[in-house]
C-alpha cells in the first residue's frame, strides 16, 4: 500500500509533485517500501492578519489515515508551538499569532504522522515551509536624512545639487509595494529632483547668493509607484549657495578728509578707508594703493581682518612746506574670477585729503652733527665752532643755546647763549680725552618748553708734550762670565703722542756716562737700541749692580727727551748663559786661618756670654722685695675683682646698713687697699653725738661738710700712700619729704619704722600706707 501526506494550503491551489527523502523508520519498514507519492502545496500566510480566530494555514493529511483515529498528527520546527499548531485529528494547521514578513519572512516545520497508541512514526519525518506573504506595510525612509548641500551661485540651469535615497522595508521581490518615486514638495521653482534616482539639480539659472543664500526643500518618497494607497516618507534638503566673486569692490563715499597734526611720528596711522564687497571670503579679499599725491610720504596697507585699507605716515610732516595731500586711493579684488570679468572692473577709486595742523615745533638745527677740530695746547677761551638752529615755525621766535653738562660733565667747553658760538673753558688734554660728543640744546626764547638737540663732535688735536720712556720695567741681568761685545738687553720706548707719521726714538748714553768702560750703547734704528758690554770679568764681590742712564729723544717738533735708569744685576751664570744666582756674595774667611784660630775666637764668645748672663741675674735679684708690702706699692696698679654677686649671701658678708648714709656712726677702720705696719689711730671721738647731723644743715653746706670729713679722713690715715689715689665720695641725698623708706638707713635691719604717715599722704600712696601702716585707713 503507497502512503502519501496530502498537504493542502489554505488558498487552495494545487503545486508540483515532488519526491522527499525519508528521515524516520518505524516498524512499517518491515513492508520494505521503496517509494513514496507526496502531493505537495506551498503553504503561504498573509501577514499582518488582524482577525479575531487563528488564521487557516493548511491540512496535513497521510494516506495511512483511514479515518479511523488512530493516527495522531504531530508539528515540530520554528514557532511550532508558539504560533503554529495543528489539531492531532484532522492535521488542520493554524497561526495564532499576528505575523510580520519584515521581521521574518518563512518558517521551517517538521510534520509527523505516528500511531496514537504507540507513538511509533507511520510515515517519515517530513519538513515543509510557510512562507509569509507580504503586504504594503512600510512607508519609505530616507535614513541618510535631513541633507545639507551646496551649490555655487549663478550655476547653470540643471546643475547637480544632491541626491537622496529612501528605503522601503517591504518585499521589493513581489508586487509594488518596494517600488519607490520622488517628489518635490517644497522648493519649486528653483530646484527639481528626478523621480527615479532622487537627484536633486536647479531649476532656474544664476540664482544669485547676494540676494537669497539658503533655500530648505521637501523631498518626497512613495511607493506602489506613487499610485493611490501607496505609502510615502519625506525629508528636508538644505541648499546653501556658496559665494563667487561676482560683485566688484565700490567705496562708499568718493571723497574722504581727515586732519592730522604736523607732528604726527612717522609710522602713525593716519586714516582708514574701506570700500565694500558683498561677497565674502577670499573674494572680498583687497588690495589698496595709492596713486596721486601720496606715495612717498604715505603708503597703504590692508587690514587682513577687516579689510580696510590703513594709510600709514612715512616721512615727518611739516606744515610750512605742505599743509595738504590729496590722495588718490585704489581699491581691487585680490581673487578675481575669469568667468565674470564680463560683469566690469573688479576695481574702484576714491579720494583722500589729508590736512596738516600746524603745531609749535622745536628749533632745528642746520646741521644735526656738527664736526670741528682743537689743539690740545689751544688757550682756554679760544673758539672751536658755532651751531646754528632756527624755529621751524611762522613766529619765528629768537634761539638760546646750552650744552647739555651730562654730555660735557668736565665742563671743558662753553657755548655762547646767543651766537652758538662754542669756545674752550679749560686746558684740553688729547692723552686723557681725543674725542668729546656734545649735545647742544636750542630753545625758543618765548616758550623754553620747545628744546630742539644738536650734536658737535669735537675733536682734540696732538701735539708733542710727553717725552718717550721705557716701554716696560726692565730687569738686565749679567752674566760674571759675559764676553766684551755681548749684547745683555735691547730695549724699545713708548710716546703718549700720536704723531701723524709715527714715532721716531733716538737712543744715546748721557755725555757724563758716555766714557765709562763697562757698558755702551748701540741705538740700532728702528725704534730700539742694544745695551752692549765693553769688557769682561764682572764680578759679584766687586759690584753687584750697575745703575745705567739712558737718554731718549722723540722726532717731535719741538723734540722731547727723558733719561731713564737701566738696572743691570751681575749674576753667577751655568755654561748656557742662564743666571743661577744674582745679588751680594756671602762673606767667606780667608783660607790661611787655621782651627786653632777658630777655637780660641770660640772660646772668647762663649765667655763674654757667661758674663753676660752672670750681670743680669744679679741685678734681678736687687730688685726683689725684701717685704710682701713693698711689692705691692707699684704705682700705676690694675686691681681687678671678677668675683660674681652671691645675691642675700652678700648681705650677710658686708654690712649693708653704712652705705651711702650721711648720719649713720662711721666706724673707723683700717684702708683695705694696703697692710698698715702700724696701728691706725683715729681723733674722732668714739661718741656719736659728735658726729655733724647733715639733716639739720642747710643744702649748699651738706656737701662741703660730706666732703671734707671724707677728706679728713684720707689726710690723717697714716697708711695712705704719698701719692695720688682715687677717693670715692658716694652721697645720698636727704631732699625727700618722707624721708628714706630704705631699711639700710636703720642702724639695724631688725629694727621697726612707723609708717602711719604714710595714711596723710594722699590716696596715690593708699596701698603702702595698707602694706606698712596700723591698718587703719583714712580714705575709706
Amino acid at each position: 500500500i503507497l502512503g502519501c501526506w496530502g498537504l493542502i494550503s489554505a488558498s487552495g491551489a494545487s503545486g508540483t509533485q515532488n519526491q522527499v527523502q525519508h528521515t524516520a523508520g518505524g516498524p512499517w519498514e518491515l513492508l520494505r517500501r521503496h517509494k513514496r507519492s507526496w502531493v505537495w502545496n506551498q503553504f503561504f500566510v498573509l501577514e499582518e492578519y488582524t482577525g479575531e480566530e487563528p488564521l487557516y494555514v493548511g491540512k496535513l493529511h497521510s494516506d495511512v489515515d483511514k479515518g479511523d483515529g488512530k493516527v495522531k498528527y504531530v508539528l515540530s520546527g520554528e514557532g511550532s508551538t508558539s504560533i503554529f499548531t495543528i489539531d492531532e485529528n484532522t492535521g488542520d494547521i493554524h497561526a495564532t499569532k499576528r505575523l510580520d514578513r519584515e521581521e521574518q519572512a518563512y518558517y521551517t516545520l517538521q510534520a509527523q504522522a505516528v500511531d496514537r497508541l504507540t507513538n511509533i512514526p507511520v510515515e517519515p519525518r517530513s519538513e515543509f515551509v510557510v512562507k509569509v506573504q507580504d503586504i504594503n506595510d512600510n512607508e519609505p525612509k530616507f535614513l541618510d536624512g535631513p541633507y545639507m548641500a551646496g551649490v555655487p551661485e549663478m550655476s547653470a540651469l540643471g546643475t547637480t545639487v544632491v541626491q537622496v535615497a529612501a528605503t522601503d522595508a517591504d518585499d521589493p521581490t513581489y508586487g509594488n509595494s518596494a517600488r519607490v518615486v520622488y517628489s518635490i514638495i517644497s522648493g519649486q521653482p528653483y530646484f527639481s529632483v528626478d523621480p527615479k534616482t532622487g537627484v536633486v539639480r536647479t531649476a532656474l539659472p544664476n540664482m544669485d547668493r547676494e540676494v537669497k543664500d539658503q533655500y530648505v526643500l521637501v523631498i518626497q518618497a512613495k511607493d506602489m509607484v506613487g499610485q493611490m494607497g501607496g505609502l510615502s516618507g519625506t525629508t528636508s534638503v538644505t541648499v546653501t549657495l556658496t559665494d563667487v566673486n561676482d560683485n566688484p569692490p565700490r567705496f562708499s563715499r568718493k571723497n574722504y578728509q581727515y586732519m592730522v597734526l604736523e607732528s604726527l611720528p612717522v609710522a602713525s596711522v593716519v586714516a582708514r578707508v574701506k570700500a565694500l564687497d558683498n561677497d565674502i571670503g577670499p573674494n572680498a579679499e583687497m588690495e589698496y594703493r595709492i596713486m596721486e599725491d601720496g606715495p612717498g610720504v604715505f603708503n597703504i596697507t590692508t587690514d587682513e581682518d577687516t579689510q580696510e585699507g590703513v594709510i600709514i605716515l612715512q616721512k615727518p610732516l611739516d606744515f610750512e612746506t605742505k599743509n595738504s595731500f590729496n590722495l588718490r586711493i585704489e581699491a581691487t579684488n585680490r581673487n578675481i574670477d575669469p568667468a565674470f570679468v564680463h560683469l566690469g572692473s573688479f576695481s574702484d577709486t576714491t579720494s583722500v585729503k589729508v590736512t596738516v595742523e600746524d603745531v609749535n615745533e622745536p628749533p632745528v638745527f642746520s646741521t644735526q652733527l656738527g664736526k670741528m677740530v682743537v689743539s690740545e695746547d689751544a688757550r682756554v677761551g679760544i673758539s672751536i665752532g658755532r651751531v646754528s638752529a632756527h624755529d621751524p615755525d611762522s613766529s619765528n621766535s629768537a634761539i638760546r643755546y646750552s650744552i647739555d653738562r651730562n654730555t660735557d660733565l668736565e665742563r671743558f667747553f662753553n657755548v655762547d647763549a646767543l651766537s652758538g658760538v662754542i669756545s674752550t673753558a679749560k686746558p684740553l688734554d688729547r692723552e686723557v680725552n681725543s674725542v668729546h660728543n656734545l649735545t647742544i640744546l636750542a630753545m625758543e626764547s618765548h616758550d623754553p618748553t620747545q628744546v630742539g638737540k644738536g650734536f658737535a663732535v669735537i675733536t682734540v688735536l696732538d701735539i708733542n708734550d710727553n717725552p718717550p720712556v721705557f716701554a716696560i720695567e726692565y730687569e738686565t741681568l749679567l752674566c760674571e762670565n759675559a764676553a766684551p761685545g755681548q749684547v745683555i738687553q735691547t730695549i724699545s720706548a713708548v710716546d703718549k703722542d700720536e704723531p701723524p707719521s709715527g714715532h721716531r726714538f733716538y737712543f744715546a748714553l748721557p755725555p757724563s756716562v758716555a766714557g765709562n768702560s763697562n757698558f755702551t750703547l748701540r741705538d740700532n734704528k728702528d725704534n730700539t737700541a742694544s745695551i752692549v758690554t765693553k769688557r769682561g770679568g764682572f764680578r759679584r764681590r766687586e759690584q753687584v749692580l750697575y745703575r745705567l742712564p739712558v737718554l731718549i729723544v722723540d722726532s717731535g717738533s719741538p723734540a722731547l727727551s727723558s733719561t731713564n735708569t737701566l738696572s743691570v744685576s751681575v749674576c753667577d751664570c751655568d755654561s748656557d748663559g742662564v743666571a743661577q744666582s744674582c745679588g751680594a756674595v756671602a762673606y767667606t774667611l780667608p783660607a790661611g786661618l787655621s782651627t786653632g784660630a777658630l777655637v780660641a775666637i770660640l772660646g772668647c764668645i762663649i765667655t763674654l756670654l757667661v758674663m753676660v748672663l752672670l750681670i743680669v741675674s744679679m741685678r734681678r735679684r736687687k730688685k726683689e722685695p725684701l717685704i710682701l708690702e713693698e711689692e705691692r706699692d707699684v704705682r700705676e696698679n690694675i686691681v681687678r675683682y671678677d668675683d660674681e654677686g652671691g645675691g642675700e649671701e652678700d648681705t650677710e658678708a658686708f654690712d649693708m646698713v653704712a652705705l651711702r648714709n650721711l648720719n649713720v656712726i662711721r666706724d673707723p677702720k683700717v684702708r683695705r687697699d694696703v697692710t698698715p705696719d702700724t696701728p691706725t689711730f683715729f681723733p674722732y671721738p668714739r661718741s656719736s653725738s659728735s658726729l655733724p647731723v647733715y639733716k639739720t644743715l642747710p643744702d649748699n653746706v651738706v656737701f662741703r661738710e660730706f666732703i671734707w670729713d671724707r677728706l679728713k679722713d684720707a689726710d690723717v690715715d697714716p697708711t695712705a700712700p704719698p701719692y695720688d689715689s682715687l677717693q670715692t665720695y658716694a652721697f645720698e641725698g636727704n631732699g625727700s619729704v618722707a624721708e628714706s623708706l630704705s631699711s639700710l638707713e636703720s642702724l639695724s635691719t631688725d629694727s621697726e619704722q612707723n609708717y602711719d604717715y604714710l595714711s596723710n599722704w594722699g590716696p596715690r600712696f593708699k596701698k603702702l600706707a595698707d602694706l606698712y601702716g596700723d591698718g587703719k585707713s583714712v580714705f575709706s
